[in-house]
Parts: C-alpha cells; sequence; structure tokens
C-alpha cells in the first residue's frame, strides 16, 4: 500500500490503496482478468492504462468471463464502446484511444454508463481523470520486456489503485482472492 501517491504523474490524489500482480503469459492475465470479474458489483469503474500490446484487452477479456459474459471480447477501438451482456449485468468495455479532448466524451455514452447498473472498463482513459471521477480503479498494466529474452512474451506487472471506498475494497477482495 502507498498512501499519499499520485495516481497519474502530476496529479495530486492521494491514494487510499494499491495492490500489484505478475503475470507470466496471457493465459495468466486472463485468469487476473477472471477473478477480478468475479469481484465486481454494479457501478464499478475500472481505467486501464498501459503501451499498446500491454495487455489491456486480455485482462478485459478475463474480466468480462468473469462476469458470465461468452461474447469475444475485442477492443473497440473505432466504435468507441462495446456493450457484454453478463450472468447478473452488463460490461461497458469502452477504448477512447482515438478521443484527445473531454468534449468528445459527450458523444461516446461514457457519461450515459459511469455509475449505473454494470461495470465500465476504460481503455486510455487516463487523460480523462477528472472527467471520469474518483469513483474508480486504475489499473496501469506493464510489459517487463526487460525480463523476458528474445522472442519470448514478456512477462506483465498490473497495478490497481484505488480512489474511493469501493475502490479499496475491491483492492482488497481482489488480493485476498488470489492469496
Amino acid at each position: 500500500m502507498a498512501a499519499g501517491q499520485p495516481a497519474w504523474p502530476g496529479e495530486g490524489v492521494a491514494v487510499a490503496r494499491e495492490a500489484s500482480f505478475r503475470t507470466a503469459s496471457q493465459e495468466e492475465t486472463i485468469a487476473l482478468g477472471r477473478v477480478l470479474g468475479g469481484l465486481l458489483r454494479e457501478g464499478d469503474v475500472l481505467v486501464l492504462t498501459g503501451d499498446l500490446g500491454a495487455g489491456k484487452t486480455q485482462l478485459t477479456k478475463g474480466i468480462a468471463a468473469g462476469m458470465g459474459v461468452t461474447a469475444d471480447v475485442t477492443s473497440p477501438t473505432f466504435t468507441i464502446e462495446m456493450v457484454y451482456h453478463g450472468r447478473e449485468m452488463d460490461l461497458d468495455h469502452f477504448d477512447l484511444y482515438r478521443l484527445d479532448r473531454a468534449e468528445q466524451l459527450e458523444d461516446t455514452g461514457l457519461f450515459d454508463v459511469l455509475g449505473a447498473d454494470g461495470v465500465c472498463v476504460i481503455e486510455w482513459g487516463e487523460q480523462f481523470a477528472n472527467e471520469i471521477g474518483d469513483a474508480r480503479v486504475d489499473v496501469f498494466v506493464t510489459r517487463l520486456d526487460a525480463e523476458a529474452a528474445p522472442g519470448e512474451e514478456p512477462p506483465r506487472e498490473v497495478r490497481f489503485v484505488a480512489h474511493d471506498a469501493r475502490g479499496e475494497e475491491l483492492v482488497d477482495a481482489l488480493v485476498a482472492a488470489t492469496a
């Protein structure tokens, strides 16, 4: 746990709870997401940050599976949003990669689902932290390329940073469920 650290460089938000996990393969990243998906509740918001190919969509595939989604999950880069129907609630999956101004969010449908009756996963949403609000958990997915041999898939670090009481509860539950 690292209290008092900014969630993003330059942002002065105190971090309530933080936890990191390592995954050694795409399958392990999906498995971590599956555990997380089983813990999510209506209104939960996850903002996924990482370079192209870091594993954000693989984590989302696992989240979807943990929520009971049976459809094939892909990154909605060109459609901005995909809605998947789970066992008990929907997963609203956004990819904001192509957006560069907060005003563009109005046309995405994001504000209609934040805090609503499903789960919202947002890839590339870090530049819109103020608009998304503090009722979120930031998820940083990092490829650890230096730890892999040439031609080998690198491990990932998946770091969760909570910004509110529900986020703290979720991070604690994930730590307990993976212990």
